[in-house]
């Protein structure tokens, strides 16, 4: 095991080189000048004003970000730079992407647990009574129910609250955005602090997790069917075990597989954020942050971000292959002697 999580690391390397390289690459073929953008010319690269000054100024700034250097020569720059862990700074206002980023991302943390505990918490119980009592009425509806929500967009729901829960000419029941009031004061008590941040979060949070919920529970689903059915816990039952420690004793636990397989998407979530949730709500999290650099091609930013998630991609699929072995031990990598 040891010898394949550290081979693993290893591959870390050229991988997210490549991922990197291509990803810088194709960042610059977007349209755009962001040198013309920060000298307040045109979006498309057009000079307004004296055409003059506004080029002088706009040299300056392509030599101050280097983009003035052929592309490759402006990659090593970056590489050289995030060794140290200095992703730059922003194009947009010039502040260190450290620094914004430690100002969002205990925003998205905090959505995106809160998120994952309410999701597999409803789902995973949900998926293994499906499992269990396969057919019946509650098996089917909730089946059509969990589905028929699947099928609703997050953007159409959100703004489907927004303007019937969060409208005094319907009910308003909900704040419309941000995640804490505009008469927020840093005097109050802890408890009136965590009753605005709840009221603010309740309904991003629905919207946030109902999607979830479909998937989550189907994969449960059919990893407890197929467990199930195997000859072991056919023999487990006819010992005469009670049905409750069959099931959740020996069945539960083999079927997690597909529920591991998932945690390789859930770590770059964690700190990616949902630029849908965020941005129709308003909540400052590194979602609509990737959104608003995308806009301002903010070409730093977007690396940095890119960056992250492909590093919390590659370690959770680590995570996930150390995973299988716990919960399933007939998973081994590599050679048995």
């Amino acid at each position: 095991m040891f010898e394949y999580i550290l081979k693993r690391i290893l591959l870390f390397i050229p991988t997210l080189f490549l991922i990197t390289a291509i990803s810088f690459g194709i960042s610059r073929l977007a349209p755009g000048d962001p040198a013309a953008a920060k000298a307040a010319a045109g979006a498309d690269g057009s000079l307004s004003g004296n055409n003059a000054v506004n080029e002088k100024t706009i040299e300056l700034i392509r030599k101050q970000w280097n983009l003035d250097k052929p592309v490759w020569q402006q990659y090593l720059i970056w590489t050289t730079n995030l060794f140290k862990l200095d992703f730059g700074t922003s194009f947009q206002d010039s502040r260190p992407i450290l620094e914004k980023f430690v100002e969002r991302i205990p925003i998205t943390l905090l959505m995106n647990i809160l998120a994952i505990i309410l999701s597999y918490s409803i789902a995973v119980p949900l998926g293994i009574y499906s499992a269990t009592h396969q057919g019946n009425f509650l098996d089917k509806l909730s089946t059509f129910f969990i589905f028929a929500l699947y099928s609703l967009p997050t953007f159409w729901i959100g703004t489907m609250g927004i303007t019937f829960l969060c409208n005094p000419e319907y009910v308003s029941w909900f704040p419309s955005g941000n995640i804490r009031s505009i008469n927020f004061d840093a005097s109050w008590g802890f408890l009136e602090k965590l009753s605005d941040y709840a009221t603010h979060l309740v309904l991003p949070m629905i919207v946030y997790t109902y999607g979830s919920f479909a998937y989550i529970s189907r994969q449960m689903r059919s990893g407890m069917l197929e467990v199930i059915r195997q000859d072991y816990i056919r023999t487990a039952r006819a010992k005469g075990l009670p049905e409750h420690i069959v099931i959740y004793k020996h069945a539960v636990r083999n079927s997690l597989i597909p529920i591991i397989t998932l945690l390789a998407g859930i770590l770059p979530a964690l700190i990616g954020g949902s630029v849908i949730i965020e941005t129709i709500f308003s909540i400052p999290g590194m979602g609509k942050l990737s959104f608003e650099s995308l806009i301002a091609r903010d070409y730093s930013m977007i690396m940095a971000i890119f960056t992250v998630s492909a590093v919390m991609t590659l370690v959770g699929i680590l995570v996930a292959d150390i995973l299988y072995s716990v919960v399933d031990p007939r998973i081994a990598y590599g050679k048995k002697s």
